[in-house]
């Protein structure tokens, strides 16, 4: 005997159906990020990047950067945040790689909402993993250096929106670029991209010392304004001055990022649901056959 959804049922489960896939995929990713820190290895890399970049901006601290009159580790600092947010996108990727050979992700496809419950969960874990790494960081950094403009509640509320815009606006694309990497073995092919991003949108100085045309085609990316957006919020007003029309310009910051964060959410679900419908148990099996000759 089959049964049947009615129209009116129908109707409700669509009115509805956003609610139970955001708790799933938010108790989903909060599960994973519980994991993270308590696995040996991954505690141990919370740690121990945030470390290292605070002995480097520890032997920096004194130095000035050209005319400008700031330490060199003050405009360090607010890059390392933005750049720590970007590579999210080769975390994002690794991740959804791993998920893809092992069957995770062919088991999410089986499930009620399914793949939107499994993205969600994975920008929780990651951008929660993010959120505690920058803080390890910046909590120690802001009392290393000297001249940030950390002063009052306006700076800190303006690193607030940057970098949650900011994980939203990347961890999408990290996923779009993992589904489109068929074995962790071509990760490199995802890792060059970003890092030649990052190292031409300007994260740790202002593009102005660019050429015009690689300007504004780093205004599009939403690495750039990462960095623009972490500048602007430790960084004193003054150094405004070296930016690209010479202003904080937060409104555009906010928009590009937001833009790049709802496209990223709608379309990531789509393409990892197209990518999800070619992957079959024997894939899955022929994968791990694969890498158990390599690794035996």
């Amino acid at each position: 005997m089959t049964s049947r959804t009615t129209p009116a049922v129908a109707t409700d489960i669509g009115r509805t159906g956003g609610r139970p896939v955001l708790r799933a995929g938010v108790g989903r990713g909060l599960i994973e990020l519980r994991q993270s820190f308590t696995n040996g290895a991954d505690l141990t890399s919370h740690f121990l990047w945030p470390t290292l970049l605070l002995i480097v901006l520890f032997l920096l601290r004194d130095r000035e950067f050209g005319s400008s009159g700031l330490p060199f580790g003050t405009l360090v600092l607010p890059g390392v945040l933005g750049m720590n947010i970007a590579m999210g996108m080769v975390m994002m990727s690794q991740h959804l790689t791993a998920d893809r050979e092992d069957g995770t992700l062919l088991r999410a496809r089986a499930t009620p909402y399914g793949i939107r419950g499994y993205l969600i969960g994975k920008v929780v874990a990651v951008g929660g993993g993010l959120l505690i790494d920058l803080a390890i960081f910046l909590v120690p950094g802001a009392l290393i250096v000297d001249g940030l403009a950390v002063e009052g509640a306006t700076a800190w509320a303006t690193l607030g929106w940057v970098v949650v815009l900011g994980i939203l606006a990347t961890l999408p694309v990290g996923a779009v670029l993992g589904s489109l990497i068929s074995s962790s073995r071509a990760q490199g092919l995802v890792q060059l991209p970003v890092l030649a991003t990052i190292a031409v949108s300007g994260i740790f100085h202002p593009v102005t010392a660019l050429p015009g045309w690689a300007q504004g085609a780093a205004g599009f990316t939403p690495v750039y304004w990462l960095g623009h957006g972490t500048r602007s919020a430790l960084l004193p007003d003054g150094a405004a001055a070296a930016e690209p029309g010479g202003s904080w310009r937060l409104w555009e910051a906010a928009g590009v990022l937001g833009l790049w964060a709802v496209a990223g959410l709608a379309l990531a679900p789509l393409i990892l649901r197209r990518m999800a419908r070619r992957e079959s148990g024997s894939a899955v099996s022929a994968r791990r056959e694969r890498a158990q000759r390599r690794t035996g």
